[in-house]
């Protein structure tokens, strides 16, 4: 069996160390598995987090179809941190700094061990990206396992997910919840293992990184708890052996023209504005130039057909019985939307994947619309410019809250100002909720707001307000909001000059996002700004504001 960097490795351990060979006997290994390639499995599975909590279990299972296609397998783990659990709170400034985390330490380890090929298992919303971004700097034989999608909770007849709970959280606000059933959806909106069960950033990037070809078909419609995932994780050995005998990388996947598909694939879905920002991210890592007029271009081609929430109708849970992302994914090909020339992780196009994939039955299943009476005709992911936002903002609009919002800013100096603001009423129809200092930098970490954006919507002010951040959303975030907002305000960008009172126009038709105020009281305004010093003087918050590059460029520390 061919192996990429297997000779590199072996001459280290034999002539340059022999303590390494001593210590792979130490662990176990035999005479016959010395000269079988080494695959390292990087679980990042741990107890805290139901969209992680399975994942070293399924490790186990991934190492068991290694070790039968004789191949050794040798499990370690990276770091996982909850967005559910830290949104709302000051641990959500240490999400996105994880993902970078996740990449180094994959990186490091695969890089340190010489391990031939890597594959990694992955669950929350920064293991994905994280991973990816990992395999494009090593450029070995590589994959991807998700974990999968949770299955929804139930209350009173009704299906319930990680929204549901802080939309719960508004209404309690707004006095139309009782306590009792306030507490009954706390405690069954989350029902076990898996990742958030909309179209959340998740599943965004497990359906995106499947279009992508980074993983078997089906990974990302398997539920974590359906039979057909621990199947998936046996049947990864025999792709593995497959990719390092025909010397398949990730950078032979991960070109310029997948990337086209996977983001296609976020439009169609409606999925996560978080993807905007990894797949920035991914691309520098894979050396593929990739910015956000590339996927403004995508948007405007592709339309918005799948009806999942946060703003449609339906859970990933559901994909699976119309034929999962592949029918999707055969449905764009036919279409001409997505490539069919593109390598994937099977060895095959996937063109060749789809062939035999069931046509979706338009007759029969609702969740995705046909092209041609599409929920929104082009994507609900656009990037907006203007004098708010220079370097560029990314808006999430399905259409279903408007086009266009013209309203007065209400200036939140922080996320928890919004919760404060909306138990006085203070918030009122009409207003554009700016929230800034949550920005890469300023945040730091450009933490998410689906706390606000949620409570807002359990407030019953989601058709009547408009929200605007240099923070990041949830992709469990639905209405009128833009997010993204570059520069950001610690960095001085005119989001930091906005006062109470200030007209702004949200144009998603033009692509502008306008502060109707001059350029001389700006100005002076400007003159007037100080930065707001940071708190954070060591650790790893401080070594992320010294390195990170803006949102539009993805939030990168390597560069």
């Amino acid at each position: 069996m061919a192996s990429l960097n297997k000779f590199s490795r072996t001459l280290t351990q034999e002539i340059h160390n022999p303590a390494a060979k001593a210590m792979l006997y130490g662990v176990g290994l035999t005479d016959e598995d010395m000269n079988k390639p080494q695959i390292g499995i990087a679980s990042t599975g741990y107890e805290g987090n139901t969209c992680n909590m399975h994942l070293n279990g399924l490790s186990v299972h991934v190492k068991k179809g290694i070790q039968e296609n004789g191949m050794v397998g040798l499990i370690f783990h990276t770091i996982g941190v909850s967005d559910g659990m830290t949104n709302g709170n000051n641990g959500m400034s240490f999400s996105l700094p994880s993902r970078d985390i996740i990449a180094d330490s994959i990186e490091d380890v695969v890089q340190a061990q010489w391990y031939d090929g890597v594959i990694a298992v992955v669950g929350c919303d920064k293991n994905m990206p994280g991973a990816m971004m990992a395999i494009a700097r090593l450029n070995r034989p590589a994959m991807l396992v998700y974990g999968g999608t949770i299955r929804t909770g139930q209350y009173k007849g009704k299906k319930l997910d990680i929204v549901s709970a802080f939309e719960a959280l508004g209404q309690k606000f707004a006095g139309t919840i009782s306590d009792e059933d306030y507490n009954g959806v706390i405690k069954n909106a989350i029902p076990g293992a898996g990742a958030c069960g909309g179209m959340y950033t998740a599943n965004t990037m497990a359906s995106s990184m499947e279009a992508m070809g980074l993983t078997l078909p089906n990974s990302s419609s398997y539920p974590a708890t359906h039979e057909g995932k621990k199947a998936e994780c046996l049947a990864i050995g025999a792709a593995m052996k497959n990719m390092l005998e025909k010397n398949i990388c990730p950078r032979d996947i991960m070109t310029r023209k997948a990337f086209e598909n996977a983001m296609t694939i976020v439009m169609a879905m409606g999925g996560s504005t978080n993807a905007v920002l990894h797949y920035l991210a991914i691309a520098s890592s894979a050396g593929v130039e990739f910015t956000l007029k590339d996927i403004q271009d995508i948007s405007d081609r592709t339309p918005l057909i799948g009806d999942l929430k946060p703003s449609g109708k339906y859970y990933m849970e559901d994909m699976l019985a119309i034929g999962g992302v592949p029918a999707l994914m055969k449905y764009l090909l036919k279409k001409g939307l997505i490539h069919g020339d593109c390598m994937t992780i099977t060895g095959k196009t996937i063109a060749e994947n789809l062939a035999d994939v069931p046509d979706l039955d338009f007759e029969e299943q609702k969740i995705i619309h046909p092209i041609e009476s599409p929920i929104k005709a082009s994507g609900h992911l656009q990037v907006l410019y203007g004098n708010l936002a220079s370097g560029g903002a990314v808006a999430k609009i399905t259409g279903k809250e408007g086009e266009k919002f013209e309203g007065i800013a209400k200036v939140c100096e922080r996320e928890e100002e919004v919760i404060e603001y909306l138990e006085k009423g203070e918030i009122k129809p009409g207003h554009v909720i700016v929230i800034r200092n949550e920005g890469p930098k300023g945040g730091p970490g450009m933490p998410e707001m689906l706390k606000p954006t949620s409570a807002v919507m359990g407030a019953g002010l989601g058709n009547s307000v408009a929200m605007i951040t240099d923070g990041r959303f949830s992709g469990g975030t639905h209405g009128f909001v833009v997010g993204h907002v570059t520069p950001e305000a610690f960095d001085g960008g005119t989001i930091a000059l906005v006062k109470d009172g200030d007209k702004i126009t949200i144009d998603a038709v033009d692509n502008k996002l306008i502060l109707h105020v001059s350029d001389e009281e700006l100005a002076v305004r400007r003159a007037a700004w100080k930065q707001i010093p940071s708190e954070h003087t060591r650790g790893v918050l401080r070594k992320y504001i010294k390195n990170v590059s803006s949102a539009s460029e993805g939030c990168v520390t390597d560069l």
